[in-house]
């Protein structure tokens, strides 16, 4: 049985303590025994594992593979430039995994986030008297007291509680402080229990003495802390792409290195040169660049959707929000504004926006004196503390307004569900009352009404009934006002009231959300609320906000009993929300979710958010109400708190994805580009057009800044009007390969054969002529192969614009960096081609100016096909849409 459900003369026993502490020597016993109160870290991997893993994942390999063979061929053959390629792919290599590494890094902070919720120190009783203790050395069997404003530093059994609510938000989401007694409870979830404090949660009012039962990693809290480290985070659908586009790559690579290692053989090609000629197979094929131009790409993202008040803080997860399906969002402090504001008042028998009171004077005295709040210090500014339904109601009144002196009050308890207190004013001594509605009404025999006093009859009540029954159909959290004026000697305070109004109170949603849920709605993805609060306060809102017109709510007790199988039929329906859900509870909705093939984000702000957040394929916390734990589980954080922030942020990671698609077609044509000349190399004996430094300066220098300039650019007019992309859509399909392969990579790899044989031919040389590496007319025409690829590419980058539509139908203006791009990359032609250093470098010479004329049309010519092709796509896919009666 768990210590909780026990009696507490029993929980005495089995503690070995009681109402009056522990002695500090076994106070000092059992801090040895059960250890320090504080959240510990499960185990993992050593930093130097993690940090191995970085460095041998298989694109990693590849790469490895590519420097260690290109070390062998300059062991085997100095000076030829290959010393230099190896050092610049380890450069790619160890850049790539201490940048990864660091992320991973950054994410373990969470479980410091986490200890520091908890309070530093608190009041004890040991040998009899209070005193301070250090919440660490907390032990069970430690008997605390706590007063309004404290935290709660560990699980604890009620002794005493005087008036006594907790704020448990950080907890189970729940937006209302729960009250909390020494009365039994037979709920089995401690956090549900009204004679449980938990450690996490805070006094909002009253005062306790409170017995420690569970301490560190033994709490409520402690579980969430597990569940955060040992959810798996899964990887971003952009990881395994990456993994799988590095798979194909690698292997077709080293297939092409060994089938023209053999091609070589049979004609008759040396071993070594042979070798040497398979080395450069593989380089060319493998794009060198790939990897940090992703992942600048991806900062450079980043970067943007900083300036629009979303920070992520995993790159990977810029593009995983593009492909979401379905927005597993909390309620409180999320959709909501997580504050309480007045919403509707019954007054003088008519329902009426705030706005439209005038003349409740008396109304506005109980609110200002029945409450329990008291002024604070927070960032140089004076603010109520307390219960936020108290709050809300002083911050409602109208400036001005006398506050008269408390001679004495009736605190709020449980069993009374209302709280009255006395003040002297100018009418005499007066009872406010605030409360409960079945509680006040019944002791209310006369209303206001006109202004004056009314005797409080059968159709009065009914009235007042059926006002409150719509106010709560509203999903408002409704209370009753009334008064009275005191005689000398009353023999029941609380008695001949009269009843002054009813007040509802909400907390509202977030400006815009509603707006939100209907974009998200227009692009395919689906919201669903998890949240720990009531379910009616869930449904009312669901349905203010357009999430749901006729919610069906299911409880953590429902949820509790279902199958998996259950909860996978169930996620099938369309207005379904979730309302007093646990920690493990939300994260098995994400996990159900995941295994529909969903890819689920998660939006949350509390404590009882991290595990979902982790385990999410993007988890997304609130920047300015969000616990430390939530921002530091998640991937991105927003800055503004707002949900409609989610779908700019969407939007963002949506262009993402077809950016890497734009980037990764112009990366792969020059690839086609690279390998040709190694095929005429061998297949017709020619001297070798293109060689492997100049294969590096144009995967590692040329071509990075256009190809980011790709990356940066902006998301595609109605992106948002269009469903998710499917978990199963690749980044690299056929229609991409096809089209590098077998058109724009062919068309670039005739462009740079035809100005190699343009300079060659025109210089004097003929067939079988053998060139020294160092032969002028050899370094001229590879100079020029060189160059009529990146002329080519410089065409390339605004026909990767767009797949289908033209280049003349997008503005240059949007993205400068492309003019950036370009200016670079020719900047580095010409430092290459006609700078001594470029030459000794890259085995190149200067270039005449007809050889450039010669250029040009190849260039003119790969465009004017390439607007064919697209337009031809066009045709037909607006002949496909007539024929099937789409837009």
């Amino acid at each position: 049985m768990n210590p909780y459900q026990e009696d507490i003369e029993k929980l005495y026993a089995r503690l070995h303590s009681g109402a009056q502490g522990l002695a500090q020597a076994e106070a000092a016993d059992r801090l040895v025994r059960y250890g320090a109160n504080r959240l510990e870290k499960i185990r993992g991997q050593s930093a130097v594992a993690r940090l191995f893993k970085e460095f041998t994942h298989f694109f990693a390999l590849i790469l490895w593979l590519a420097a260690g063979l290109a070390f062998f061929a300059e062991w085997r053959d100095p000076g030829q430039g290959m010393a230099m390629m190896g050092y610049a792919v380890v450069g790619v290599i160890i850049i790539n995994g201490v940048f990864s590494y660091w992320q991973e890094y950054r994410a373990e902070k969470a479980l410091a986030a986490l200890s520091n919720l908890l309070p530093r120190y608190t009041t004890a009783l040991r040998d009899g008297r209070a005193m301070q203790v250090p919440v660490a050395e907390l032990v069970p069997g430690d008997v605390v007291v706590l007063v309004a404003g404290d935290d709660v530093p560990a699980d604890c059994r009620l002794i005493e509680a005087f008036s006594v609510r907790v704020n448990t938000a950080n907890l189970t989401g729940e937006s209302l402080p729960k009250s909390r007694d020494t009365g039994t409870a037979g709920d089995d979830l401690a956090a549900l229990r009204r004679d449980i404090l938990n450690a996490g949660t805070s006094l909002v009012s009253g005062k306790a003495k409170a017995m420690v039962y569970a301490t560190g990693m033994h709490t409520e809290f402690g579980d969430i802390a597990r569940l955060t480290q040992v959810a798996r985070e899964p990887l971003s659908p952009l990881q395994k792409e990456i993994a799988r586009l590095s798979r194909l790559v690698g292997l077709f690579a080293m297939l092409l290195g060994v089938v023209f290692f053999f091609i070589g053989r049979m004609l008759g090609l040396s071993m070594w040169d042979n070798l040497v000629f398979a080395i450069g197979i593989i380089v060319a094929n493998v794009p060198e660049g790939l990897l940090p131009t992703v992942t600048l790409s991806l900062a450079m993202a980043t970067q943007r959707m900083a300036k629009k008040n979303a920070l992520v803080r995993h790159l990977s997860a810029v593009e995983s929000l593009g492909s979401v399906s379905v927005i597993c969002s909390d309620k409180t402090g999320t959709l909501t504004q997580n504050r309480m504001s007045i919403r509707q008042v019954f007054h003088s028998g008519e329902l009426l926006d705030p706005a439209e009171l005038d003349g409740a004077e008396q109304l506005y005295d109980i609110m200002r004196h029945c409450h329990e709040l008291r002024r604070v210090e927070r960032d140089g500014q004076e603010i109520w503390q307390g219960d936020p339904m108290e709050v809300a109601l002083l911050e409602s009144l109208p400036p001005g307004g006398a506050v008269y002196p408390r001679v004495d009050e009736i605190p709020f308890d449980t069993e009374r569900k209302r709280m009255s207190v006395i003040c002297d004013t100018p009418q005499g001594r007066m009872l406010y009352c605030k409360g409960a509605p079945e509680t006040v009404l019944p002791l209310c025999r006369e209303m206001l009404g006109d202004g004056q006093r009314l005797p409080l009859g059968d159709d009065e009540r009914d009235r007042l009934l059926g006002a409150h029954e719509q106010m709560t159909a509203r999903g408002l959290r409704v209370i009753a006002l009334a008064y009275r004026n005191l005689p000398s000697q009353p023999n029941h305070r609380e008695s001949e009231l009269v009843f002054a109004g009813l007040v509802g109170l909400v907390d509202p949603p977030r400006p815009g959300v509603a707006d939100a849920i209907a974009a998200c709605r227009l692009a395919g993805i689906r919201v669903v609320m998890v949240t720990g609060d009531h379910p009616h306060t869930a449904g009312a809102l669901a349905r203010e906000i357009g999430l749901a017109q006729n919610p069906l709510a299911i409880t953590g007790d429902k949820l509790r009993i279902l199958s998996d199988a259950d909860l996978l039929l169930l996620l099938d329906e369309p207005d379904l929300i979730f309302a007093r859900t646990s920690a493990d509870q939300k994260m098995r909705i994400v996990q159900a979710l995941q295994r529909k093939g969903e890819i689920v984000a998660v939006t949350g702000d509390g404590v009882n958010d991290a595990p979902a957040l982790k385990c999410a394929d993007i988890g997304i916390a609130m920047g300015i109400s969000g616990t430390d734990v939530a921002k530091e589980a998640a991937d991105i954080v927003l800055l503004d708190d707002h949900f409609a922030t989610i779908v700019t942020a969407i939007e963002e990671g949506r262009a993402v994805f077809d950016n890497l698609r734009k980037f990764l077609t112009y990366i792969l044509t020059h690839n086609v580009a690279e390998l040709a000349p190694y095929i005429a190399f061998v297949l017709f004996k020619i001297p070798l057009p293109l060689t492997v430094i100049q294969i590096l300066a144009l995967d590692l220098g040329t071509e990075t800044l256009p190809a980011l300039a790709l990356g940066a650019e902006r998301p595609d007019h109605g992106i948002m009007r269009k469903p998710p992309r499917p978990r199963n859509e690749r980044l690299l399909n056929w229609g991409l390969l096809m089209r590098v392969y077998l058109f724009l990579g062919l068309l670039e790899s005739a462009g740079a054969l035809a100005a190699f044989f343009f300079v060659l031919y025109g210089g004097g040389w003929h067939a079988g002529q053998v060139l020294g590496m160092h032969d002028k007319l050899y370094l001229q025409a590879t100079a020029a192969c060189f160059s009529a690829i990146v002329l080519m590419q410089v065409v390339n980058i605004f026909m990767c614009r767009h797949p289908i539509y033209s280049a003349f139908s997008r503005n240059l203006a949007p993205n400068r960096l492309i003019a950036y791009g370009i200016a670079f990359e020719l900047g580095m032609l010409l430092l290459i081609d006609y700078t001594p250093l470029g030459n000794a470098l890259f085995g190149t010479a200067p270039l005449a100016i007809e050889v450039w004329l010669f250029m040009v049309p190849f260039g003119l010519g790969m465009w004017l096909l390439e607007e064919g092709r697209k337009a031809l796509v066009r045709r037909m896919a607006q002949r496909k849409a007539r024929v099937s009666g789409t837009p």
